[in-house]
């Protein structure tokens, strides 16, 4: 992982949010928010929150005197889903480093995390920081990316972004988001951090989207990957946007488009 990947900054939050969200992000954060609520916690953390889908999902769903402390390292972010949330008393906004959390020991009965783990530099670490805030017999509930290979979308921007920039291909999407994949090593990660009765679960879901351009629009201008397009030419953003657009109207077809997206659910007892 290189620094721009964790940089969420810019026009990157609104279009994230636009885009992005409905395309992949929506119904595994529908799946997390009931995976916590069925816990019936009092005390919830998020962390990676991002533009809130899981936010806007899982509060609806917890008790009135529940208290839930959304946080993200991306300030940009967190406003963006603090703006779309709107009021919402049960809920306190904070940036915060999910390896460093600033929280007392055995404070919530939940942790959970959307599609953030594969962001965490040292991920052991991550993970201890989330069984130290945990009560015991909290839970510990995120989920991670498949290979990049069986995410349609994503594998088809990353190998067009790659023809554009033949020497030296932009390769976030493979890196990062879906390089954290191996279900064996994010259970031995869990287990070095301490945590039991681990369940780590594979879902398979179907991307969707009204045309071509919505997926080609939601990768490289919706994530990081903008930011390896502009460093090795700032001018070229749209060539490779449109580029990515014939290549998954070629693939899916010229109207609505969908294809396959995968994802693995954890789910660790402190």
């Amino acid at each position: 992982m290189t620094d721009t990947d964790k940089v969420f900054a810019g026009s990157i939050p609104d279009v994230y949010d636009e885009y992005l969200v409905p395309l992949i992000f929506e119904r595994y954060a529908s799946d997390l928010a009931k995976r916590v609520a069925s816990t019936k916690p009092k005390n919830v953390l998020e962390t990676a929150a991002g533009s809130g889908v899981v936010t806007r999902l899982l509060a609806p769903l917890l008790s009135e005197d529940a208290r839930y402390i959304v946080t993200d390292l991306n300030q940009p972010m967190l406003d963006r889903a603090a703006n779309v949330q709107g009021d919402e008393h049960r809920i306190e906004w904070q940036a915060a480093d999910a390896l460093a959390l600033p929280y007392e020991d055995e404070s919530f009965d939940v942790v959970c995390c959307q599609f953030g783990v594969m962001f965490f530099p040292d991920r052991i670490a991550g993970y201890a920081e989330a069984r130290r805030v945990l009560k015991p017999g909290g839970r510990f509930i995120f989920n991670a990316w498949d290979r990049i290979e069986e995410n349609e979308f994503a594998d088809v921007v990353t190998k067009t972004a790659g023809e554009v920039f033949a020497d030296d291909p932009p390769l976030f999407l493979a890196r990062t988001p879906h390089g954290y994949h191996d279900v064996e090593e994010i259970e031995a990660n869990l287990k070095a951090a301490g945590f039991a009765d681990i369940v780590i679960e594979t879902i398979t879901e179907v991307s969707s989207a009204p045309t071509a351009r919505h997926p080609a629009v939601a990768y490289c201008e919706g994530t990081p990957l903008r930011n390896e397009i502009e460093a090795r030419d700032k001018s070229r953003l749209a060539e490779v946007t449109e580029h990515a657009t014939k290549a998954i109207a070629a693939r899916f077809g010229d109207g609505p488009v969908s294809a396959k997206i995968q994802g693995h659910v954890a789910t660790a007892t402190a």
